[in-house]
């Protein structure tokens, strides 16, 4: 067993159940598992064979992203023009990542979750789209994340390029990938259900695959924009809205997140909380594609409606950020000044669901999402010898509104230090963005896929 002591801190931010913030602060844990957090002064004499000075530092848990594409995004990132429509956009997507070699698949998943943990994210969903699993845990191992896994199945055809399985294909293929990653890495990669939405997938297969989630102890996921085209095709096929539909199907539940949930009326709301559905919110991707969750999203409603709720990036590629504090910033702000009332989302809700919120609608925050004694050790600790950070007074509102990832200076998972003075220490970066950079090269010549820049390159 290994002691490390995180010394004197400026502030630690708890997020445990009072919301306590330690001033000059010390946090003890033996491996990966936090043991001791509290004054400076009152554990100044405790005994560690590894000491980190915190001075002048704000500490903080790992931050949980609740949706994220990793695997393809990073190698044609910022090739496509800004007024694709999300359908296009995702064809394109789609057609591009069926492209991919496993080790190309690798490499630019490891280059996105380098991203990840150097803004401060530790833990996160990625929802079905990584097609080379066995060779990512690679990728997973070297980093030291925190993943959750899965296999996107559709048994519908689409207009998105989402391969189709018939209805127990994609049953059986679900359960052979919890099955074969579920508890991975020392219990680092967990595997879920995953439809990819209630566009495309039948009633049978989200039945189904809910009853596996309930089975075998896991979740699911799927997305679920409830857009105006799918809102409109369920109101005329069946006489009401898309998530009263899976609550009367029995697909909702306190295993069940849904992601994006932008088109939602009060009903709907109504119906995750009444059935304990979580939510995860992608504000950065949302807004970039003109999905309408200023004017339409529900999220103080359900927040008030005691649903849990966490923060998501989506990918690399249609959001283009995936720094969960940006999500965090952007949730902050976006309904003040759509409902024209500041006390919409106040900063502690917005740092929650990037927090324990996110970590409780993953199930997983018996584990994480806090600095508590018993959890594990994921923390992020924040230089404020940066410009942006001052003056510092409240560190609630100076993280939300002030800062965002380039003042991360240490992040810590399962109590191995992935990034030291902001830099991963795991990889040398520059070589992996050169080869992430001849991959994508690569795929667009072979897919003859090519978006010319509307200004000319000379």
């Amino acid at each position: 067993m290994t002691r490390t002591k995180i010394r004197n801190a400026r502030f630690i931010m708890t997020m445990n159940e009072a919301r306590r913030i330690v001033s000059d602060g010390t946090i003890i844990m033996d491996d990966d598992l936090i043991t001791h957090v509290g004054k400076a002064a009152d554990l100044a004499n405790a005994p560690a064979e590894r000491e980190i000075n915190a001075e002048e530092m704000v500490i903080t848990p790992g931050f949980v992203n609740g949706h994220m594409h990793i695997s393809y995004a990073h190698a044609t990132r910022g090739i496509f023009p800004d007024d694709l429509s999300p359908r296009d956009y995702l064809a394109n997507v789609f057609a591009l990542q069926r492209s991919m070699t496993d080790e190309e698949e690798h490499d630019t998943t490891l280059l996105g979750i380098t991203e990840l943990l150097r803004g401060g994210t530790t833990t996160f969903v990625d929802p079905g789209s990584t097609r080379f699993l066995d060779a990512c845990m690679d990728a997973y191992e070297r980093a030291g994340c925190r993943i959750i896994v899965g296999r996107q199945v559709t048994d519908r055809t689409n207009p998105l390029n989402i391969p189709v399985y018939d209805t127990g294909e994609a049953i059986a293929l679900t359960g052979r990938v919890i099955d074969t990653y579920d508890g991975g890495l020392n219990g680092r990669v967990r595997a879920w259900a995953m439809p990819f939405s209630i566009d495309y997938a039948s009633a049978d297969l989200l039945q189904e695959l809910k009853a596996m989630a309930d089975s075998m102890d896991t979740r699911l996921t799927l997305h679920h924009g409830n857009g105006p085209a799918t809102v409109k095709n369920f109101l005329e096929r069946y006489s009401i809205r898309p998530t009263i539909w899976l609550e009367d199907h029995g697909i909702l539940g306190s295993n069940v997140v849904l992601s994006h949930v932008i088109g939602l009326d009060i009903k709907e709301v109504a119906s995750m909380a009444r059935t304990k559905t979580s939510g995860i919110i992608c504000p950065t991707a949302a807004m970039k594609m003109g999905s309408g969750i200023a004017p339409q999203g529900m999220v103080p409603e359900m927040a008030r409606s005691g649903v849990t709720l966490g923060l998501g990036t989506d990918a690399g590629n249609n959001s283009n950020l995936i720094e969960t504090l940006r999500s965090m910033y952007l949730i902050a702000i976006l309904f003040k000044d759509a409902r024209t009332d500041t006390r919409m989302i106040p900063a502690e809700s917005a740092l929650e669901m990037a927090t324990i919120g996110g970590a409780t609608a993953l199930g997983m925050d018996a584990e994480i999402g806090s600095i508590e004694p018993g959890k594990k050790a994921d923390l992020v600790l924040f230089d404020t010898r940066r410009a942006e950070w001052r003056t510092l007074f409240n560190p609630v509102n100076s993280l939300v509104y002030n800062a965002d990832g380039r003042s991360v200076h240490t992040v810590i998972v399962d109590g191995r230090i992935v990034v030291e003075d902001g830099r991963a220490l795991y990889v040398d970066e520059w070589d992996l963005v050169q080869r992430v950079q001849r991959h994508g090269e690569s795929m667009l010549e072979r897919t003859n896929t090519s978006f010319k820049p509307r200004w000319p390159i000379i």
